[in-house]
């Protein structure tokens, strides 16, 4: 059997430059519970961004690190948060810096 290549991501965005990580599992598979056994999301990104989670800014840096599918019928504001695309009409943001 061919072994698969390993895949590595590079981010380099607002937060990080040059970090590097490998892709060890499929998106959204075989999370380890035993680390966050809490962990229990109430909505997948895909359906936070079509909410407009932060006035839409929420990953727009960071795109090509996360699969294409997560941003079809995303409500995105590439320079600055808009309230107005927030689920519920409000700004419901605070600075990175809190």
């Amino acid at each position: 059997m061919k072994k698969n290549a390993a895949r590595f991501i590079v981010v380099n965005d607002k937060m990080q430059k040059g970090y590097r990580y490998e892709l060890t599992a499929p998106t959204g598979k075989d999370f380890a519970p035993e680390f966050a056994p809490e962990f229990a999301p109430e909505l997948t990104p895909a359906q936070m961004l079509r909410l407009g989670v932060f006035g839409g800014k929420y990953l727009t840096d960071c795109r090509d690190e996360f699969p294409a599918s997560w941003f079809k019928g995303a409500k995105l504001s590439p320079e600055r948060h808009d309230p107005a695309l927030n689920y519920f009409g409000v700004n419901a943001s605070q600075p990175l810096k809190v």
